[in-house]
């Protein structure tokens, strides 16, 4: 594959802090959760009755009716692409269709969609299951929309790797523009499955925090009191291009997309490899990819969802990965803030880490009151990043054993 330096020009989200990327970075920075308790009757009998959904209605930002076309999940990703796009100042042009793809992930997929229709099947019979119902529920149709919505010919693709989605999908498009299959990529992840049946599953595992009575406490990545993550819901996108193809357009440019690394632990379909080898190697790799070393990293943005195990596997890959050099990593958790947003965690948290090296300024982990000595500074602050050249890593780690990690560089 080609060295081709692959940039980020464009950045959309929408999440459980805020509508878009301005309001997102704002309540990262600031602290803020965006984790409340849940008010819909159906939440009433489940255990966990707590999740940070999106601050914005989608419904409030796309037109009605082209909504009412989409799942939610569907939704949320037009509304974050709506936003990279505009901000990469490729909407006004500037590239040829057969040179833009786009690599729109879902862990999930429409599952609202798929279990409406089935209810609707169950109490009022075949007729009443709408015509719309496989294209809105199908786990590529946020990407097919966000394609047509754009234009893209180059290809449109659909990582599905559990909570390794979005981060796949932004692996996903620096290869694409290094084979040379496409100039501009259009990449990230979105997730709506804050539902009953989801939650009920989620809670069986015991994999979910039960701390209905403080609700933006519940999320809390490291410290010894954490119970189980919170589920959350959103989508975000960044826009890859060539740096060829940016500067000759003369686009701003975020930061470098330097280089990722994917593994698979072949473990457990739902638990980590508690030695932690897979993430690892994957974080390893991105930084050979990269060319860069342990050294060069001045901050990661940690997958750490808050559960008892993945944390600690996780802040022990992270120091076998960079060796010595651990040290000086200040790692973060943004889930601390944003709840787990399934497919779509890896995209929010590449855009706070895009953001982090542009504005040199980190997110803190809330909730960390009692945290676990697990070797690496954790910013339970908002910290500042140095000036001149520096790497960050964000990683994601999915059911299945999938590992990926993404490495920024600053410019």
């Amino acid at each position: 594959m080609s060295r081709k330096r692959v940039v980020v020009t464009g950045l959309g989200a929408t999440s459980p802090v805020g509508g878009d990327v301005s309001s997102t970075w704002t309540a990262l920075i600031e602290g803020r959760s965006g984790v409340n308790a849940l008010t819909d009757e159906w939440a009433e009998p489940l255990g966990t009755r707590i999740a940070a959904e999106v601050a914005v209605e989608p419904t409030e930002v796309l037109d009605r009716v082209k909504a009412r076309r989409l799942d939610r999940s569907g939704q949320l990703a037009m509304v974050a692409a709506q936003e990279a796009w505009a901000d990469s100042g490729l909407a006004e042009g500037g590239v040829d269709a057969e040179r833009l793809a786009v690599a729109m992930a879902s862990g999930i997929g429409g599952v609202q969609t798929l279990l409406a229709n089935y209810d609707a099947l169950q109490q009022k019979g075949p007729r009443r299951v709408s015509p719309l119902a496989i294209p809105m529920l199908m786990p590529n149709s946020p990407a097919a929309n966000v394609g047509l919505a754009i234009g893209a010919k180059a290809g449109v693709h659909t990582p599905v790797s559990a909570c390794a989605s979005g981060n796949e999908a932004i692996a996903l498009g620096i290869d694409l523009i290094r084979l040379g299959r496409a100039d501009v990529v259009v990449c990230g992840g979105t997730e709506a499955a804050v539902h009953a049946l989801p939650m009920a599953a989620f809670g069986q595992m015991m994999a979910l925090s039960k701390r209905n009575d403080d609700p933006a406490a519940a999320s809390r990545p490291w410290d010894k009191g954490r119970d189980g993550f919170v589920l959350g819901e959103g989508a975000a996108v960044v826009v890859l291009e060539s740096a060829e193809h940016a500067e000759a357009r003369g686009a701003r440019i975020y930061a470098e997309a330097a280089g990722a690394g994917i593994t698979s632990d072949s473990h457990d379909i739902a638990q980590p490899d508690p030695a932690g080898l897979g993430a690892t190697r994957a974080m390893k790799l991105a930084m050979r990819e990269a060319e860069v070393t342990g050294s060069d990293i001045g901050h990661i943005n940690a997958h750490a969802t808050s559960t008892p195990q993945g944390d600690v596997a996780e802040a022990g890959a992270i120091r076998e990965a960079l060796g010595s050099a651990a040290s000086g990593a200040v790692v973060t958790s943004t889930k601390s803030m944003t709840g787990h947003l399934l497919g779509a965690a890896g995209a929010l948290e590449s855009v706070a880490t895009v953001l982090a090296l542009h504005h040199r300024t980190i997110p803190p982990t809330i909730n960390l009151d009692d945290p676990e000595d697990v070797g690496l500074d954790l910013a339970d602050k908002q910290r500042s990043l140095p000036q001149g050249d520096v790497a960050a890593i964000n990683n994601s780690f999915g059911f299945g054993g999938h590992n990926v990690a993404l490495v920024f560089r600053s410019l």
